[in-house]
C-alpha cells in the first residue's frame, strides 16, 4: 500500500471514530421488569347473599416510562360471569422492583351494568406468580354492587 492510500484510510478511521463523539455512551439497555407481559390466572368475587363464582382473567402489563419499573399500565380482560370487563389500569410495585415485592392494582371499568366501578387489588408478585385480594364496588346504587374476592395469576409470556 503507498503512503498516500494509507493516509487516506488513516483519516477514514478517525473521521469515523469522530462521528461517534458527543453522543451518548453505548450500554446495555436496562433489563426489563419480571412484571411485563402477559399474566393469566383466576379471579373469585364473592358480594353480599351471593356464592363465591369464579372466572378467568388475563392481565398484561406494560411499564410505565421513567418510573423505576414500579408503574405499570395494566389491561385487565376478565371472563368472570358477575364481572365480564376489559379495561387498562394502574399498577404499583413497593418498596421495590425487584421481586418479590408488593403490588397494588386500582382503577375504574366500564360495568356491564351500565355504570362506572372501581377496583382495588392488593397482594405480593413474584416472577412467576401474583397473589392478591381484589375488592371494588361496581354500580353504587344497585343491591350487592359491593365485592371482595381474590385475583391468583401466573406468568405465560414477557
Amino acid at each position: 500500500m503507498n503512503r498516500a492510500r494509507g493516509r487516506q484510510w488513516a483519516l477514514a478511521l478517525v473521521l469515523a471514530a469522530l462521528a461517534g463523539c458527543g453522543r451518548a455512551p453505548t450500554s446495555p439497555s436496562p433489563q426489563a421488569s419480571f412484571l411485563v407481559g402477559t399474566w393469566t390466572g383466576t379471579l373469585s368475587i364473592e358480594r353480599e347473599n351471593e356464592p363465591v363464582a369464579s372466572g378467568s382473567t388475563t392481565w398484561t402489563f406494560a411499564v410505565v416510562p421513567d418510573t423505576n419499573q414500579q408503574t405499570f399500565r395494566v389491561t385487565i380482560q376478565s371472563q368472570h360471569p358477575w364481572l365480564p370487563i376489559m379495561t387498562t389500569v394502574t399498577s404499583a410495585l413497593t418498596p421495590s422492583h425487584m421481586p418479590p415485592t408488593n403490588i397494588s392494582t386500582q382503577g375504574n371499568y366500564a360495568s356491564p351494568r351500565g355504570c362506572t366501578g372501581n377496583l382495588l387489588s392488593v397482594g405480593t408478585a413474584t416472577t412467576v406468580r401474583i397473589d392478591a385480594d381484589f375488592a371494588g364496588v361496581d354500580c353504587p346504587s344497585l343491591t350487592s354492587s359491593t365485592f371482595d374476592g381474590h385475583v391468583t395469576l401466573t406468568k405465560v409470556r414477557g
